[in-house]
């Protein structure tokens, strides 16, 4: 028997009002579903170091989201390979080329974007350098290589980007690193510094944009496979470097590229509209590896 005064009617009454809120629930405040697939189809995305890498990686994802791409590098060759690949894959794509150090780089980059598409709706910063040596043994020119193409560019292309961000309440997410706070490397200073830099920066940012419904968010990947390692030679031995690193990542791998991607995305889309200034890892559980 039910409780004096209630009867199943009114629990019926009193279910379906439930229903209708948790129904409520999974709208975000602008009306928008949070189940929605895909929340990229159509935006404009700009996407520094896009000719390798992760960032490549992003361009295409982009691209079988239905992204309008806007795709930054230094090698006029592979943008061309990116930009059809993008276009294979049911987005569109532009080349935009120079080196993100460079100060007039950003904006012009930004300017592109506008020019073609009149607006701006995403900004993805994976850019970036590797470089090794002991401290002592590093030239003032390498750890400036590598503090510029890490920390500052990302500096300058938020700083670009950001007003045409605010128009479109966009977002961003910044490449950082499972050496950018969590875990310092001997000999890889000016590296471990830099992706703290970003992880900081990120976090900053995120205060700053946050009022004008602009998200900024971060990943920290552990080793992926990439060119990053190999373009400059910082680890000769490659193939052995990627054994090693079965046994420093808890899951038994490294990761890839594409992986980092579908994560970048999400935090990039609508659906991950209650995220902002966080360095979400993605490391198959590097960070959480101490020595023994």
């Amino acid at each position: 028997m039910g409780r004096p005064g209630r009867s199943c009617r009114g629990r019926i009454r009193i279910t379906a009002a439930r229903v209708a809120r948790l129904g409520a629930v999974s709208q975000r405040p602008d009306g928008s579903d949070v189940n929605q697939q895909n929340s990229l189809g159509g935006k404009v995305v700009l996407v520094t170091g896009a000719t390798s890498g992760i960032g490549r990686a992003c361009a295409l994802a982009l691209g079988h989201a239905g992204a309008k791409v806007v795709a930054g590098g230094r090698r006029a060759d592979r943008l061309a390979e990116v930009t059809a690949a993008v276009a294979a894959a049911g987005g569109e794509a532009i080349a935009v080329s120079g080196d993100v150090r460079d100060e007039a780089v950003a904006p012009a980059w930004t300017a592109a974007a506008i020019a073609r598409h009149g607006r701006l709706d995403g900004l993805i910063n994976a850019a970036g350098v590797i470089g090794n040596g002991a401290i002592v043994d590093s030239a003032a020119a390498e750890w400036d290589r590598v503090m510029d193409s890490n920390l500052r560019s990302m500096f300058l292309m938020i700083r670009a980007a950001a007003p045409e961000l605010i128009k479109t309440r966009g977002s961003i997410v910044n490449v950082c690193s499972v050496a950018g706070g969590s875990r310092p490397y001997p000999n890889l200073s000016a590296y471990c510094v830099s992706k703290a830099g970003v992880r900081m920066l990120t976090e900053c940012a995120a205060l700053e944009y946050a009022p004008h419904g602009v998200r900024v968010n971060a990943v920290s990947p552990g080793v992926v496979v990439t060119e990053l390692h190999t373009v400059t030679q910082a680890v000769p031995d490659y193939a052995g470097f990627l054994e090693r690193s079965k046994t420093t990542h808890p899951i038994g791998r490294v990761g890839t590229a594409d992986e980092v991607a579908e994560l970048m995305l999400y935090l990039l889309s609508d659906r991950a509209g209650w995220i902002t200034g966080a360095s979400v890892a993605i490391d198959g559980g590097r960070a959480l590896m101490s020595a023994r």
